[in-house]
């Protein structure tokens, strides 16, 4: 029951334009392997990104680009399930990326932790990840893309450990989600089934 989980930072607003990404493998106990790399985005940075999560021009000068990158980053992800809090960010960074450079989607399915923390954890505050990373005594550095990314592979295993589950199929049969997936050029993002007491209510 191996997950990749995935973070990305971005230079500006442009979501073609990541300047870094973090990689976490798990298994259904543990973190098995990790990546991280800069890219060089080839366009300039907003001053706001830079104030989130540090990462300079100056930082990015001898970096790859996300084409020269992206066979490693394939190899991560493709045929794979891949994780990320709030995904619609992450999957659109990875999309608009690919189209920039023309590279063909992997074929791949995805959840998003922030969907499933609203699930398994109803009565938190907000389902950020720092709050979640709080809640279950992670410390990390926020906006960091590998701390990020290994931060959201330790919550789906803390959710694995509630639910008492040894597969993702009942793990989501368990918190009612289905798994998104990006094919080539296209895409459908994970979603909440509704629940059986309010589909009674509904009827």
């Amino acid at each position: 029951m191996n997950f990749v989980s995935i973070d990305f930072e971005t230079a500006n607003e442009k979501r073609f334009s990541p300047c870094a990404i973090g990689i976490v493998v798990a298994d259904e106990h543990k973190i098995i392997d990790e990546y991280y790399s800069l890219i060089n985005p080839m366009m300039d940075f907003s001053s706001f990104n830079t104030q989130i999560h540090g990462i300079t021009e100056r930082d990015i000068i001898d970096a790859p680009t996300f084409a020269e990158l992206w066979p490693t980053l394939n190899n991560y992800l493709y045929k794979n399930l891949v994780i990320a809090h709030n995904a619609s960010f992450d999957m659109s960074v990875i999309r608009h990326t690919l189209d920039h450079f023309n590279l063909p989607y992997p074929d791949m399915d995805y959840l998003c932790t922030a969907n499933i923390s609203k699930r398994v954890w109803p009565e938190l505050h907000n389902h950020k990840l720092n709050t979640l990373a709080a809640h279950h005594g992670i410390t990390f550095e926020h906006h960091h893309a590998l701390e990020d990314a290994r931060v959201a592979a330790k919550v789906l295993l803390q959710a694995i450990t509630e639910y008492k589950v040894d597969s993702m199929d009942m793990f989501l049969e368990k918190c009612s989600m289905v798994k998104g997936r990006i094919y080539e050029r296209g895409y459908y993002p994970p979603k909440a089934k509704r629940s059986k007491k309010s589909r009674r209510l509904l009827l």
